[in-house]
């Protein structure tokens, strides 16, 4: 069993940054694909990012790229977001995900690949 945790969401303004840390629990994040999704009112749940510590991988959705970094923190159990030059359209329940198959990286930004969500994070950028 994994638990995931995020935290680190809040109000910023326009440009701003934000961190956000995805703190797992039950088993490491070694040998999995840790996904960040976001999903605003009204809308589909949205891939923005994805990170896998087997092959150190790293994806972005177009929307993000260059702006936000994905990381992982082995020996803290724990994958980070960062999020920078924000805009009002990053406004988002920010949401992590863990997929434990060792095929998880092939649809890394499906949510069907993964196995276990966080509650979610807000994220709210004013403008």
């Amino acid at each position: 069993q994994v638990q995931l945790v995020e935290s680190g969401g809040g109000l910023v303004q326009a440009g701003g940054s934000l961190r956000l840390s995805c703190l797992a629990s039950g088993r490491t994040f070694t040998s999995t694909t840790v996904g960040w999704f976001r999903q605003a009112p009204g809308k589909e749940r949205e891939f923005v990012a994805a990170f896998n510590w087997n092959g150190g991988n790293l994806d972005y959705a177009d929307s993000v790229k260059g702006r936000f970094t994905v990381s992982g923190d082995n020996a803290k159990n724990a994958a980070y977001l960062r999020m920078d030059s924000l805009k009002p359209e990053d406004t988002a329940v920010y949401i992590c995900a863990a997929g434990l198959s060792m095929y998880s990286w092939t649809s890394r930004r499906a949510t069907s690949t993964y196995d276990y969500w966080g509650q979610g994070t807000q994220v709210t950028v004013s403008s």
